[in-house]
């Protein structure tokens, strides 16, 4: 009798000017490929950051012997190595394994490989695993770097205009803070400073009293 095989699937872009409809590609792939999917998880946040809610929520669901599926493993991390691999750790310790095009796909996954194959199978995949990690989180780093030249030049230029704000992240803030978050443990699990969560959560509350305040004619 065989065993239904139960995936989820995680999508995620960085911003929410992007959107996801590409990646939603991955849940058809993965129901053809024979799996179950038991939930879909799609994100707007950057892969550089490790409290993603959905990702966290996606890990908590975890059950054994299923597998994550995602379309680049940059979906999934673009952090730093050792922090990326704590996550895949994460993943492994639910009984879970990673599924990812060209690194770890499903057909291998199916496959029902054993002794010295299995081994040298697993192997060759940790090793393209961990080489992806770093190429994501690489790539990552000269996004940044070719940024920070670019305000540089804009900068000599007389063009700058300031950075825009990162209304995603300011969301985040507010959402931490309005479910009982102290200041402190906001800054926490946002990655950011004590005094950037009191700068964005007193410019909502301006936000929200100017919005309540009645326009005299």
């Amino acid at each position: 009798m065989s065993t239904t095989r139960a995936a989820r699937v995680y999508l995620r872009v960085s911003t929410d000017e992007q959107d996801l409809e590409r990646q939603e590609a991955m849940v058809v792939s993965s129901r053809t490929a024979g799996y179950y999917v038991a939930a879909v998880y799609r994100e707007k946040a950057s892969g550089a950051r490790p409290d993603r809610p959905e990702l966290l929520r996606m890990i908590a669901d975890l059950q054994m012997g299923e597998v994550v599926i995602a379309e680049k493993i940059d979906r999934i991390s673009r952090l730093p190595l050792a922090e990326a691999e704590r996550l895949v750790t994460a993943i492994r310790d639910k009984g879970a394994r990673l599924a990812v095009p060209g690194i770890v796909d499903l057909t291998d996954l199916a496959e029902d490989n054993g002794g010295v194959t299995r081994i040298v199978l697993e192997a060759v995949q940790d090793m393209l695993l961990r080489v992806a990690l770093q190429t994501a989180r690489d790539d990552y780093e000269l996004r940044r770097e070719r940024q920070r030249e670019g305000i540089a030049i804009a900068k000599r230029e007389g063009r700058y205009t300031g950075r825009k704000p990162d209304l995603a992240h300011h969301r985040r803030i507010v959402s931490l803070r309005e479910a009982g978050m102290s200041i402190a443990k906001t800054a926490a699990l946002a990655g950011c400073s004590i005094a950037q969560v009191k700068r964005v959560t007193a410019l909502h509350r301006a936000t929200k009293q100017s919005d309540a305040c009645p326009t005299i004619p």
